[in-house]
Parts: C-alpha cells; structure tokens; sequence
C-alpha cells in the first residue's frame, strides 16, 4: 500500500516503461558521438538515439498566491455571513448598510473564487466555481438565475449524445475483442454478484439510519403539496422485460441506457463469431468511433462548467435560498448516511481489494461532482469511463460494467429509498414492524433496479412502494422541495459506486493497470 501512496509521475523509475526508457538512454550516451553540450547538438543526439523527450514535472497548483486567495476567500464569506447576521437582526444598521456590504463581500468572494480557477486550470475547481457562482447569480438576480437554466439544458443534450455510440462501440470492441466468450459471462457474473451485495449492504445501511434518528417524526403534513404522478409497483416480469429492446432506434432516442447494453452485448457476440478477415474492417470501425467519442466527451466537457453553473442558479432562482433549510434534519440525515456508508462500505471494500481510496477520490472528483451538480448520472457517465480508464482499469471492462451498473448498481438510490420509505411511515405516525421493514427492503431490492438516470425518478419508485404498504403520499409529497438536494447527493453516490464497481471487477479479472496520465482536458485553461 504504500508503494501505491507515491505518484507514479514523481517516480518514473518504478515503472518497466521507464526503466527501459532509461536502459536505451544510457546506451545511447554511451555510443553517442556528438557534443551534446550544445542545445542544438543535445535535441539532435536525443531524437537520434529514439528517446521520447522527458515531460517537464507538473507545476504545484497550490502555489503561494493560491494559497493566499483561498485565505482571501475564506475571510470574505465570514464577513459576508456576518454583515448578513447583522442585516437580518437589525444590528448597527444606522451605522452601515448591512445588506450592500454583503452583497460586496459576497461578490469580492466570487471574483477570488474566479482567480483561483485560473491558477488551478483544472474542471473540478471550475465546476466547484460554477456552482458558487450559480448559487450567486440565482439568489442576487433571479431573473437572470431562471434564464440561466438553458445552460444546463444545453449541456444535458450535449451529454445525451454521447451516450449511446460509446456504449455501443466500447462494448462492441470489449466483447469481440476477447477470444474466449466464458470470460465475458465470468465477468458478467462477477459484476452481478457485487452489485447486489453492496446495494442490500446500501439498503440495510440507510434502514438503520432512519430508526437511529427517526427523523420522520414531527413533520406537519402540509396544506399545498406539488403533485407527482403516481405510479404503479412494477413486477420482476415487467423490470425483466423492460431491459430488452423492441427497437434500438427508439432506446436510442429514449436513452434506455440497459436497453443499449442488451442490445450491444448480443450485438458484440455476433461479431466475435464472424471470421476474422470479415470482423477486422468492423472492428476498425468500432475501435475508431469509440476514441472519436472519447475526443467527443472533452469537448463537451469544456462546457460543464456553464452547465453546472446555470443549473445550480436556475434552482436556487426558483426555489430560492429557503430550499437549502427546510426539512434540514432530513437532509443531513441522508447526507450523514451517505458519508457513513462510503466510509465504512466502500473504502473498505477499496482496501480488501487492494486500491488506493485516496487515488480513487482524487481520479473521480470530477465525475462526482458532475453528478452532484446536474444531479444525472447519465451527465457523468461518459467522463466517469473515462476517469476509470485512466485509473487503470481496461476498456472492455469499463465499458461493460459501468453501464449495467446504471441499472443494477445504485447504491445512493437505494440507500435513499429505504431511508424515505421509513421516513413516510415515520411522519404518518405510522409504527412499522421489523418484519415489515424487511419485506420493504426486499421490495426496494428488486423495485429499485432500472431507475432512470434522471431527476427525481427514485420519487416515482418511492410512491409505488408505499402504495404497497398502504403508507400515505403526503410525505413523499412534502419532500419535494428538498429533494433536489437529496438527489443530488446520490446521484453523486451512484457514480462513485459504479466507478469501484469497475474497479473491483478488474482487480478479480486480474487486469487493474496502473495509472496514466490525466487527461489533457484537466488543464484547458
């Protein structure tokens, strides 16, 4: 383990690749001729002898003046959280205008906030950015925040184009790359039997949860609730049949994400059976339309953080600021959870395995924010594969687990759905056994499987299990304005699960590469 704690960058000579690198330069050095004293002479001898230039060592992003501006930052939102204190209670108001020294305060925190990400030049602090910004602008100018929605709309339809032909064309190349089919199915296999251990571990975690703080307990049911639509309990045979595909044209254009895998898998096989000089030109195909994608995914990530940004101010514009407080035991409740359940689920299961939890966090910050921000999955999933790809792990696996792992993989989902399903009970006053708790367990175990990878479909899910139960809507009505917040945190989580879930299978498989280099789009500025 701690091997794996160093950064490979830092020291190249614990790779063979560099070792043989450095074996072929002293070779060279040592039959070479020429004065390399001169810099000319030098860039000759060395493009002679084949040795890939050395690429400089990567600057520290945490410099001084960072440094600085994050202290700048900080010092700004205390005093913008107390000229706001003072502004709400009246405090010295005669002596100064509260409300414009906040306003300043705040506005002087965003453009040092907008410093700092021109010093970082990296997308996760420009999507942390964004949303501050968005959180700003949605509050100050609520117009402008709601205008500023079609940002998000814009980047969603982006990212939904990606979808499909890199899910078909890595999955076409993974599957019919592989001389033995046995090893797709054991692959399959081993994919299936973990999510559905981490997902109960997810559903027993967010039970728990719920009994220890009952935070259901004491909500009002209110007198205006937003209506949703109600839906019916699906049964096994209907999720079953909903995977396969009547037309891919149209689970194309619906973005049935399971649908695509079915039809890509079967799709693979049929072209691992076509002889070789006939499946060479497809593969050629394939191979180049899902490094296309790939490319294709960079360039619509330079727009994530408008998206994000636009997203976050089109809420707060709508909802306002009051969103961020209400029914805040419930909130942090399920946030707590979440953070428990990475903590003792997921880093140990990194560590059993044998990855590095601080070299994971810091390869998927960005998918994982992405999600937190857009609340999607699907808006993460094509930068998440390609995070995990260079985390080590091979293409055909993540192309293969991943997606499956969008309907069978839900940890964040899941664990929210048990947590809500007692909390409706809870504030119904409503005393489940522990009989019946379970029984909702295994319903959620099989209901929560093929929830779409948008906004607020675990809430749909959520009112046919308690239509199962005879549990009242009201308070899954009366969580509607926080359950942005809510969906947020486990869409972020869903992401993260579905990362280790590649990661793990490829550590089974016997293939978890080392790390590469992060992607050039991590340095866009």
């Amino acid at each position: 383990m701690e091997k794996n704690s160093h950064d490979p960058l830092k020291e190249p000579t614990q790779t063979p690749a560099t070792e043989a690198i450095s074996s072929t330069e002293t070779k060279a050095q040592a039959s070479a001729a020429v004065d390399i004293k001169s810099p000319d002479n030098a860039k000759d001898a060395q493009k002679n002898s084949g040795i890939p230039p050395q690429k400089a060592a990567p600057q520290n992003p945490w410099d001084k003046a960072s440094k600085i501006t994050l202290i700048i930052i900080a010092v700004l939102a205390f005093l913008a959280s107390i000229f706001g204190i003072c502004n709400h209670y009246s405090i010295m108001t005669n002596v100064i205008d509260m409300a414009l020294a906040c306003s300043i305060s705040r506005w002087l925190a965003c453009a040092a906030l907008v410093f700092l990400g021109i010093k970082r030049q990296d997308l996760t602090t420009w999507i942390v950015i964004a949303m501050f910004l968005g959180i700003e602008i949605g509050y100050s100018f609520h117009d402008t925040g709601l205008k500023l929605g079609i940002l998000s709309k814009i980047f969603l339809k982006l990212v939904k184009t990606i979808v499909a032909p890199l899910l078909f064309a890595t999955l076409v190349v993974g599957i019919a790359g592989h001389s033995n089919l046995k090893e797709v199915g054991r692959m399959g296999l081993k994919a299936l039997i973990y999510f559905e251990i981490i997902t109960t571990l997810a559903l027993i975690v967010g039970l728990v949860s719920i009994n220890i703080t009952r935070a259901g307990e004491g909500i009002q049911q209110p007198t205006q609730v937003e209506s949703i639509k109600a839906a019916k309990p699906q049964t096994t045979s209907q999720i079953i049949l909903h995977a396969f595909p009547e037309n891919i044209a149209k689970s194309v254009a619906e973005n049935e994400v399971l649908q695509i895998v079915v039809f890509s898998c079967l799709f693979g096989i049929a072209v691992a059976q076509v002889p070789l000089e006939k499946r060479k030109p497809l593969m050629t195909v394939m191979e180049s339309l899902a490094e296309t994608m790939f490319k294709y995914t960079n360039l619509v990530m330079y727009s994530a953080p408008l998206g994000v940004g636009g997203a976050i101010a089109c809420t707060v514009a709508d909802m306002g600021l009051g969103i961020l407080y209400n029914l805040g035991y419930l909130v942090a409740t399920f946030y707590v959870t979440i953070i428990v359940f990475i903590l003792i689920i997921l880093v140990p299961t990194m560590l059993i395995c044998g990855i590095n939890p601080i070299r994971f966090f810091k390869r998927i910050a960005e998918p994982a924010t992405l999600a937190f921000a857009t609340a999607s999955s699907e808006a993460a999933l094509p930068l998440a594969m390609e995070k995990m790809e260079s985390f080590g792990v091979p293409r055909h696996i993540v192309a293969f687990v991943m997606p499956i792992g969008y309907s069978f993989n839900l940890d964040g989902t899941t664990l929210y759905l048990s947590l809500a399903s007692i909390f409706v009970a809870q504030a119904a006053g409503i005393n489940l056994s522990m009989e019946t708790q379970i029984a909702i367990l295994i319903t959620l175990l099989i209901t929560s499987k093929g929830v779409a990878g948008v906004p607020r479909a675990s809430l749909v899910i959520l009112l046919g299990s308690a239509a199962s139960f005879n549990l009242p809507e009201w308070p899954i009505l009366a969580i509607v304005g926080v359950d942005q917040l809510m969906d947020m945190c486990r869409t972020s989580c869903n992401v993260i699960g579905n990362c280790l879930a590649s990661a793990v299978v490829a550590k089974w498989e016997g293939c978890l590469g080392p790390e590469q280099e992060e992607p050039a789009l991590d340095h866009f500025i």
